[in-house]
């Protein structure tokens, strides 16, 4: 989740397929309930450097990659995806069940206790959810939580969550951070928490935070979950370069390295002793984003005019070293019911059928088109893939584009402003279901700023989010995909890989490589 608020759907389909291909060894999808071992390997601190940054560390607040590297690890949830796996288990829970299709009731674990020694309890339960959906903060999750109408409780170890609608993917939406249970004593109720004195039940604690520069996560002795720690410290430096980011690797400073090196660097550190490059199949995603309330993105044929030119392959080559794929719908690659809509649409970048468009909206070219990204965010090779967007439109001498930056805290805001007319936008779906891939974006109130609404599409998303037969929303599916290429409110760009950088002695990175995400617990030394 780059920059997401996500809309749930009601069954869970096929997701990618998990793999590390530099590193041998098969995946525990296992796990044990009881207490955990915490300290687990013990055999110091496992450093991990990242350009990835922290909005929130309240979960009602955070709802980014890098503050959900630390949400996750910091705070239990009812629910989670052990390792390796897209169905949710219990983990503060002992047992789960719908007891009808709009019912979800859990019996907790009993003698569960925060990090502070609080009591861990059905009521600590609901106030998280009272809470994260009270609070509802402009960046934050709530939006997962849509179709939660009420949660109440029996007796201290009995929670039950009850549903506007039938949503069989209910389990999963617990299984995401929007879960993330926080101890009533210490958070108030209508408002985020202030400072970096968080309080969980996870796997860690935060023992010290330093905004963009180092968080410290220390085994929490207290844990009574699922997950069995390999080490008893991970530290995590934060970088606002990517190529700090692989001096530090180099030099040792850090011992692995997850998000964002660009592929250059990358390359050269596969061929530098004493390190490893691993991959794991992606759920990263970039789409270019117009608002059709800002000019000239109100013009569909201008947007359509884009898609016809873009160069993917272009693009992937350009700014990636080709460590991307092409992306031919919101819909990822691999995921159930995607189609390739964009390359049944347009084909390959064509100028004259571009030019033929517009000229037939009665559009004078050039096309003055601003186009923004954040270089704070997404990686350095984010400025390299601005910088192809421009001149392959460019080159088309259909187009004049204005490219801007903005750091990432403004751009948050600016994205949903009607402040942009085309914008970069990064994707990771919170869950394993294609819905999360396009609801989000294409709702009445989606969570960025498009100015587009479809009444088509609004009724083929409900129409899917109400059945698990997999015929009736891949057809659902197919035909949001087939619109979404006609009116073009986003174009689908790419779709890339994880990847972890490791020096020798480093351990259990490939499990750690997983698409829900980055687990640290997984990462040991020798």
């Amino acid at each position: 989740m780059s920059r997401n608020k996500r809309v749930v759907a009601a069954a869970a389909v096929a997701f990618l397929a998990i793999g590390a291909s530099a590193c041998g060894g098969k995946k525990d999808n296992s796990s044990s309930n009881g207490e955990s071992s915490s300290s687990g390997g013990g055999k110091g601190a496992v450093i991990v450097g990242t350009t990835d940054s922290v909005s929130s560390l309240d979960p009602a607040g955070a709802y980014d990659y890098g503050s959900w590297e630390v949400v996750d690890s910091v705070y239990q949830k009812v629910m989670h995806f052990p390792t390796g796996a897209t169905t949710p288990s219990p983990d503060a829970a002992k047992a789960c069940t719908f007891t009808d299709p709009k019912t979800y009731s859990c019996d907790l674990q009993t003698g569960l206790t925060f990090s502070n020694g609080d009591a861990l309890t059905s009521t600590s339960v609901k106030f998280t959810f009272d809470r994260m959906l009270k609070i509802a903060a402009p960046n934050g999750p709530s939006s997962l939580l849509a179709n939660l109408d009420s949660t109440t409780t029996t007796g201290p170890d009995k929670v039950v969550f009850h549903l506007k609608n039938p949503d069989s993917t209910f389990p999963s939406v617990l299984a995401t951070d929007a879960g993330a249970i926080v101890d009533e004593k210490v958070f108030p109720a209508d408002k985020l928490l202030d400072g970096s004195h968080i309080i969980g039940s996870g796997p860690y604690t935060l023992d010290k935070y330093t905004a963009k520069q180092q968080a410290s996560l220390k085994a929490n002795p207290k844990y009574k979950g699922t997950n069995k720690l390999n080490n008893s410290q991970v530290v995590l430096q934060y970088f606002s370069e990517a190529s700090a980011l692989k001096q530090a690797v180099k030099d040792g400073t850090v011992t692995a390295a997850f998000r964002s090196l660009s592929p250059t660097d990358t390359q050269d550190l596969k061929k530098t002793s004493g390190i490893q490059v691993l991959e794991g199949t992606g759920t990263e995603k970039r789409y270019l984003v117009f608002d059709a309330k800002v000019k000239p993105a109100d013009q569909k044929a201008v947007r359509q005019a884009v898609a016809q030119v873009i160069d993917r392959a272009g693009i992937a080559k350009d700014a990636y070293n080709n460590t991307v794929a092409p992306l031919y719908s919101m819909v990822g690659n691999g995921i159930e019911g995607h189609t390739d809509a964009f390359k049944d649409k347009y084909g390959a970048p064509d100028t004259n059928k571009a030019k033929a468009l517009l000229s037939a909206a009665g559009i004078t070219t050039p096309v003055q088109l601003a186009y923004a990204w954040t270089p704070s965010h997404y990686g350095a090779a984010s400025a390299d893939e601005a910088t192809a967007i421009k001149r392959q439109l460019e080159a088309t001498g259909l187009f004049k584009v204005t490219l801007s930056s903005t750091e990432w805290q403004q751009y948050q805001k600016d994205e949903k402003s009607d402040t942009y007319a085309s914008y970069m936008i990064g994707w990771y779906p919170d869950l394993p279901d294609p819905d999360n891939d396009v609801a989000p974006f294409l709702t009445k109130e989606p969570f960025l700023g498009t100015g587009y609404v479809n009444p088509q599409i609004l009724t083929l998303l409900s129409k899917e989010q109400g059945t698990d037969d997999k015929t009736v929303r891949d057809q659902a599916f197919a035909d949001i995909q087939k619109i979404v290429a006609e009116d073009v409110p986003i174009i689908p760009l790419w779709q890339g890989k994880q990847t972890v950088v490791i020096r020798d002695g480093v351990t259990g990175a490939d499990k750690a490589l997983d698409p829900t995400m980055f687990r640290f617990y997984e990462l040991g030394s020798k």
